[in-house]
Parts: structure tokens; sequence; C-alpha cells
């Protein structure tokens, strides 16, 4: 039987170096037992309610970052790590649960979200209850990983907020996003890129420049999903293409749209009567992605995805060379070619 797909082969990220991949397979598939095991319940319905967004799949992004972080300390494989990589998981999915709510969505990664299963208050405390097996779990890596995942927290939902509050008067809707982006998915990858290298051992101006490198690459990973949204065709990313803009998301390529868009040009004025109008209509929505598809903003927005991963990369620079940073090189790399 060939090994289960790595989530970075799930990405199309391949490891260039034998050793380091096999650590991380087997860190990863200790990452997933512990989940399952985490998330179970005396009462079976909470086990199926808090398991069914993780069980139907997902990069484990976060996991697969805090593994190879704490590649740049003495214990990488670490009791520590695998429970890091859990703890920000489990979160990850937490506001999955939440998130998904607020949006009303119905599916997720193809499967029903919690809430079409059931209803959203199940959906909410699953959601709650997943944030609890977090804390209970960070608690015993000690009090500092308490805090940096209390203000991780913090962060996670003060962008929710500002999100759901929407633009303030004069505020600049690009602005807006990107901060509220950084909170929402740049805070925890951060976190997960902290977390690897702090409790493998490594040294703690190594921790700082994870940190910031994850938290760089954690937003350009999103910006990269706004793109995916638009350029995907069906069932190649995951989810199906135009959900954003269905669901009325503000996305980057939409923002920077708007932001130049000139009215007196009939294609900008009529793809602009196409976002305000109602996107659950298929043959609008399929017009609204064509027309964006070969407009100026979106290879604005490649740009923008591009020159992100670059600057992760250069906050790679001070850290020890070897097969560690080359993968972490390599995953700017995949940010801004990646298809799924």
């Amino acid at each position: 039987m060939s090994p289960t797909p790595l989530p970075a082969q799930s990405l199309g990220f391949a490891f260039a170096d034998e050793a380091l991949e096999s650590r991380v397979r087997a860190g990863l598939e200790r990452v997933e037992q512990a989940l399952r095991d985490s998330t179970q319940s005396e009462a079976p319905f909470v086990t199926q309610a808090a398991q069914h967004v993780m069980v139907a799949g997902g990069k484990r992004f976060r996991p697969l970052l805090v593994l190879l972080a704490a590649e740049f300390g003495p214990r990488p494989t670490a009791t520590e790590v695998v429970d890091a990589a859990v703890v920000v998981e489990l979160t990850h999915v937490a506001t999955l649960h939440h998130d998904d709510v607020m949006d009303e969505a119905a599916l997720r990664r193809g499967s029903s979200t919690a809430n079409a299963a059931w209803d959203n208050s199940v959906a909410i405390l699953a959601g709650d209850w997943l944030f609890a097996k977090a804390s209970d779990l960070v608690a015993s890596l000690g009090p500092e990983a308490v805090r940096i995942q209390a203000r991780t927290f913090g962060r996670l939902v003060e962008g929710q907020i500002r999100e759901t509050l929407g633009v303030g008067e004069g505020q600049d809707p690009l602005a807006h996003y990107l901060s509220v982006v950084a909170d929402k998915t740049g805070s925890l990858i951060a976190t997960s890129a902290l977390f690897g290298a702090r409790f493998a051992g490594a040294p703690a101006e190594v921790q700082e420049a994870l940190r910031a490198f994850g938290e760089e690459i954690g937003t350009a990973f999103q910006l990269a999903d706004d793109i995916l949204d638009v350029t995907s065709e069906s069932g190649q990313s995951g989810k199906t293409p135009g959900t954003d803009l269905r669901e009325g998301v503000p996305t980057l390529p939409v923002l920077i749209f708007r932001a130049q868009a000139d009215p007196a040009k009939p294609e900008d004025a009529r793809l602009l009567e196409l976002l305000d109008s109602d996107l659950t209509d298929d043959a609008r929505l399929a017009e609204t992605l064509a027309a964006l598809r070969v407009h100026p903003s979106l290879q604005q927005a490649e740009e923008d995805v591009r020159r992100r991963a670059d600057d992760a990369r250069k906050l790679l620079t001070d850290l020890p060379e070897g097969i560690a940073r080359s993968a972490l090189e390599s995953l700017c790399d995949l940010v801004v070619t990646r298809s799924v």
C-alpha cells in the first residue's frame, strides 16, 4: 500500500530531502492521530459534530509549518511539537465552524458544513468545544504558550469583528481587508511557525524570524486563495469557483478592481454592475468570473502575492542554511504557483 499523501503533496509541494520528508510524514501522522484522539467525547454526537469539518480533509498547512519550523531546533520530533501542531489545527478548525455560521455557508471542502448538517447552534457549540480542547492542550505547554495562544485568539476574533462591521467611513477598503486577513489568517500561521521553533528548542532570534515569516507567508497564502476563487476550474481547488463572489465576500482581485474601475469604460461599467448584482444567478456569476479573469486587476493581485512571498523569503535569510530553510523557500514558491 502506498503511503498516505502528505498535505504538502496535496498542495503540489515536493520534498527535496528524503530524511526531512520522512520526519515530516511521521510527524503529520502523529498529528492526525492526536487530532482524532483529542476530539473524542463520551457523547458520540459531540464527537461527530466536532470532527465533521476536520475529517472532511484539509491541507493541514498549519501543522506542516509547525513541523518545518521545528527543524530549526535540536528537538524537531519532540512530543511538545506535535502537541503544538494539534493546538493550532484545532483552533483553525474551530474558526471554520464559526465562519460557516457567519457566512451561512452550506459547503466546506465539498462536504456539508456543520450548520447545514444540523443547525447554527450545533456548529457554534462544536466550535466552542474545539476551542476548549485547544486551550486544554496548550495549557500543558506552559504559561508562555497560553499567553501566545490567547493573543493569537484575540487577533482572530478582532479580525472577524472588523470584517463583520465592514469598512469604516473614510477607510480604504483594500487596507481594511488586508488588515483583516493579517489578523484572521496571518496570526495563526505566524503562531504555527513560532510554536514549532519554540518547542523544538530553537534560539529566540530564530523563533522571531520564523514568526515573522509565518505572518507574511500566511497572509500571502490567503490572498492566493482569493485568486483561486476566480481562476480555478470546478473541483480543482477543493471549492467551487466564484464561491466568495457568490456570497459577496470581498477578495483581493475584486477590491483592486473596484479601487481602479473607470465607469466610463464599458467593460468596467459592466463588471461593476455585475459585482453589485445577485451573483447567486449562475449565468451572471459565470460572466463575472470571465470578466475578472481577463481584467488587469487579476494580474495585479497575482503580483501582490508574488511580492509578499518574496518578502517572506527575505525573512529567511538570517536563518541557518540547510534543508529546512530550503523547504520553507520552496513553500514561498508554492504559494505563488499553487492551484489548490
